[in-house]
């Protein structure tokens, strides 16, 4: 990946993927001879929208947790990696810890070339020491301004490849393709993010202690445009948002008002309401992530979630994954 941008704070920012010369995740594969997988496990179940009758050209497929890898063109974009096994732990904040239940779809060794990774804040539930350890240092990383703070003050160890985009502010990604004119391009766009619930005694804790990271969602937009032009030359095709670790609050609402009039085609939402530090220690705990109930506000404006969303008269609009399933869907534009 190249960063063209001068500033990794800018407000808008030009990345280069080269799909031609894939490298693996992890740092590991450089030392040994082991073979590099060159795609992932064979789908559980392939689903598509019931809606969709277009012939599918890009895919999502679930690993777990908030973990994914969306394809498209050759690429692989791999969202908020967590690969800890059932019964494993993570550090949430001091004295909080988590426990992983169920075990991810593919192992983190073993994954295919990945070219891009969407990090939604620094936090070991999205982000586990695990995986730190292991990826490569030069993986293109688009993240927070607090997370790229962390990863890029690692002295010899830092990521080298990471692009801070903050709240609105916006990454172009050029996909190198063999071919003249418009080609494949990515547009992410920060969208709001509040991981601590709003007028809790323990938010302004936090403001202290700094145990629960500022987390951004994000807008991910594929399309066609022409290399190196500006976010007025690019002409998406298909739009996810991907909620990150968020709670519901007012500035969501921002969201269907900035993009009036333009098709939001798949919404990707982390749900699970992990509650901190237990669910015993209400009313002192505090909800960090979205529970049924708030997907299913999300969506207006599986077990629990899928009753919700079966009384709220949308169940035609949703598409279950369970771990190593995949969701195809078509990325329209390209000729023009």
């Amino acid at each position: 990946m190249a960063l063209t941008s001068p500033s990794s704070k800018s407000s808008s920012q030009i990345l280069t993927l080269d799909p031609t010369h894939p490298q693996p995740p992890t740092r590991h594969h450089h030392h040994t001879s082991s073979s590099i997988p060159t795609n992932l496990p064979p789908a559980k179940a392939i689903k598509t929208h019931p809606s969709t009758s277009a012939e599918e050209n890009a895919s999502v497929y679930f690993v777990g947790n908030a973990t994914t890898i969306i394809q498209w063109h050759g690429i692989r974009i791999m969202t908020d990696p967590n690969f800890l096994h059932a019964g494993d732990h993570v550090h949430l904040g001091p004295g909080v810890t988590s426990v992983r239940k169920l075990n991810p779809a593919v192992d983190l060794e073993v994954l295919p070339p990945v070219d891009l990774m969407l990090l939604s804040h620094y936090h070991e539930d999205h982000f586990d020491r695990h995986v730190e350890a292991s990826l490569r240092r030069d993986l293109p990383i688009i993240t927070t301004p607090h997370a790229q703070s962390i990863l890029t003050a690692k002295g010899e160890d830092s990521f080298t490849q990471v692009a801070a985009v903050d709240v609105y502010n916006q990454a172009l990604v050029d996909i190198k393709a063999d071919k003249t004119g418009r080609r494949p391009r990515l547009r992410v766009t920060g969208m709001p993010g509040k991981h601590i619930p709003m007028g809790k005694p323990l938010e302004k804790l936090n403001e202290v202690v700094g145990a629960i990271p500022p987390t951004n969602g994000w807008m991910l937009e594929l399309g066609y445009g022409n290399h190196g032009g500006t976010t007025a030359d690019f002409e998406p095709g298909y739009r996810i948002y991907i909620s990150g670790d968020t709670l519901i609050f007012d500035e969501l609402k921002e969201i269907p008002r900035r993009y009036d009039g333009q098709a939001i085609n798949l919404m990707l939402v982390h749900l699970g309401g992990t509650t901190v530090p237990s669910p015993a220690m209400l009313p002192l705990a505090m909800m960090v992530t979205m529970d049924a109930k708030q997907g299913v506000e999300l969506m207006r404006s599986l077990g629990d979630f899928q009753n919700q969303v079966k009384e709220a008269g949308l169940d035609g609009q949703v598409v279950y994954l369970d771990r190593g399933d995949e969701y195809r869907f078509y990325v329209g534009g390209e000729k023009v």
